[in-house]
């Protein structure tokens, strides 16, 4: 089973689409590896810097609404495994999107907006992280000056199931 948790970045728009995740020049690459030095190349953000992903290597994306927006390609969900973001945590998502996050055996959490507000206003005073705990289905958000805020979510069964297994590819070879 993957690892959850860790940094968090923040991404403060909605409507974040699947090229801006992974640009669409490079969906000819055919390995995911090859997609990890593109990943949110072309979004446009005030003060996000695509490169800093390297260097900061968050583990969870907190967003607004809709993310993954646009075409229904893996190639978005790959491009956020491939470095090490396993979770995101948003107020929505594009159906499609959402069900390939799952199908990697990744997380896509909604949470409301009040919700993804208040983390956004913490985000604001240092660095977050977040610990996953798919067991008690609960997310909790610390920060070096003390701040702890847990949070429940809620994950259906056989998401649940997905994401244990490590995706769908590796629930049916189980099976």
């Amino acid at each position: 089973m993957k690892t959850f948790g860790g940094k968090v970045l923040f991404l403060d728009r909605s409507d974040i689409n699947t090229d801006e995740i992974i640009p669409a020049k490079y969906l000819t690459e055919i390995t995911k590896q090859a997609l990890k030095p593109y990943l949110l190349e072309d979004l446009k953000l005030d003060g996000f810097d695509p490169q800093a992903i390297a260097l900061d290597k968050p583990a969870v994306i907190v967003t607004r609404a809709n993310f993954g927006c646009g075409s229904s390609r893996e190639h978005a969900p790959w491009a956020l495994e491939v470095n090490d973001i396993t979770c995101v945590i948003a107020q929505s998502y594009a159906r499609i999107f959402r069900q390939n996050m799952f199908n990697c055996g990744m997380l896509a959490v909604e949470l409301s907006a009040e919700t993804i507000d208040e983390l956004f206003a913490f985000g604001k005073k240092g660095v977050v992280t977040c610990a996953v705990d798919l067991d008690k289905i609960e997310l909790t958000f610390t920060r070096a000056d003390g701040w702890k805020k847990g949070i429940d979510f809620m994950l259906n069964d056989f998401d649940k199931i997905l994401v244990k297994a490590g995706g769908w590819v590796e629930f049916a070879d189980a099976l």
